[in-house]
């Protein structure tokens, strides 16, 4: 009886349990807070990361509410294999403080890039096809001249040895000199070629290339500024001779620095540099040469005056040229006929190459008249033969008919023909 007793006496109510039961709840959500808070992830720190920037890292990998716990991120964040991430081949997440974890990145070692369809295909020393992506990485070495007709992730892309090679040697110098050129090329003949901005450097075939490269290196910096192509091809072990080919820049009226007479007083039109430097007279512009060679010029009584509308033959070619025209004619280098005059419609340029119609005239022919559609021509009969009939009011009443088997043409079919109109024009 006692027993029975003593457990009736601490035996709770059920008041009191619902207050034990929300202390418990209270004290687990307050370690919960404390947990989180505590242990908030406040610093984070990423290794081994040479494709990505730090943000990037964190913004793929760190993804989630756990990723802010120093605790759980280890946890739940580490990766033997990642398929997610393109160029990491794993990573880990330790903690190194209260507040603190680091990221640890293992990638995947691209030793270059090349053109495939509209994508950059990237490719470790071994040759297999590691990551391919639309923009290209400008830190790996981009190699055009290496094509391939198929390629499968994670497999061997189908390059020749020999280029593989060389492709992995040319990498591995340009990692060690920090120095990887906007582009290689190889041609056909297996010559290479490296662009450093306005500088192209001719290596030739795979042979000496450290040697080459040595000696690149410490060349490119006192070519700065120059444009041209730097010839190292000839380099052997016993042969050194380096020469640079210089691209001079034709002197144009944009780029002419003369203006100044031998006093170095700017007037405009004298034949010296700032400097003193004679640097001859002023290279003429597009207008210039348009305003020499146009072929108007004269009055309708064919008198010459300069300034007249017609040419020598009493053609009517309109005003002289001005800066308009040349402005919309554009990048289109024609305007001149097969004697170098200036016409604005003629099909050849200055120095006399033929450069085709002026592309910025509208199809109809309406700038230059006398297109498909003009209605200077007489329409032309069915070519079927009938021998119908056809009145075009634009020839008049005097069209005839013509058979242009009586010797005009071998074509063989009928044509409407205005004699009038055919001797006025033919």
């Amino acid at each position: 009886m006692r027993t029975s007793k003593y457990r009736k006496k601490i035996s709770l109510t059920k008041k009191q349990k619902k207050i034990t039961a929300g202390c418990a709840v209270v004290c687990l959500l307050g370690a919960i807070i404390f947990f989180f808070t505590y242990f908030h992830v406040e610093n984070v720190e990423v290794m081994g990361s040479e494709h990505y920037t730090e943000d990037e890292i964190k913004e793929m990998i760190l993804r989630g509410p756990m990723a802010t716990n120093s605790i759980l991120a280890p946890v739940l964040y580490s990766k033997d294999k990642t398929d997610d991430v393109p160029f990491v081949e794993a990573f880990s997440v330790t903690r190194t403080a209260r507040d603190t974890i680091v990221v640890s990145i293992k990638e995947k070692k691209a030793v270059g890039c090349i053109p495939y369809l509209d994508s950059f295909i990237y490719f470790d020393r071994n040759g297999i096809f590691i990551e391919g992506d639309k923009i290209r990485d400008e830190s790996v070495p981009f190699f055009d001249g290496i094509e391939v007709d198929r390629v499968v992730q994670d497999e061997k892309l189908p390059i020749e040895d020999t280029v593989l090679n060389t492709a992995v040697a040319l990498s591995t110098i340009f990692a060690k000199n920090d120095n990887t050129p906007d582009h290689i090329q190889f041609d056909e003949k297996g010559s290479i070629s490296l662009l450093y901005g306005d500088i192209t450097v001719r290596l030739g075939r795979d042979q000496f290339l450290e040697d080459k490269m040595t000696r690149v290196i410490a060349i490119l910096p006192q070519l700065s500024g120059q444009k041209g192509i730097l010839h190292l091809e000839n380099v052997t072990d016993s042969v050194k001779t380096i020469t640079f080919e210089a691209e001079v820049e034709p002197v144009t009226a944009e780029n002419w620095t003369g203006g100044y007479d031998e006093n170095g007083d700017y007037t405009g039109y004298d034949e010296y540099d700032e400097n003193g430097n004679y640097v001859g007279p002023k290279p003429m512009t597009a207008l210039d040469y348009a305003l020499e060679s146009w072929v108007g010029g004269y009055d309708e009584e064919g008198d010459y005056t300069g300034t007249g509308e017609y040419d020598v033959y009493m053609n009517y070619v309109g005003p002289p040229p001005t800066q308009e025209t040349i402005d919309a004619m554009g990048d289109w280098t024609g305007g001149y006929n097969e004697d170098g005059g200036f016409t604005g419609t003629g099909e050849y340029d200055r120095e006399g190459n033929y450069v085709g119609p002026n592309p910025n005239e509208s199809e109809s022919g309406e700038s230059g008249g006398g297109g498909e559609d003009s209605e200077e021509y007489p329409e032309e009969y069915p070519e079927d033969g009938s021998g119908e009939e056809y009145y075009d009011e634009s020839a008049g009443e005097d069209q005839e008919y013509y058979d242009e088997d009586s010797g005009y043409d071998d074509s063989g079919y009928n044509e409407l023909y205005d004699e009038d109109f055919y001797e006025e024009y033919y």
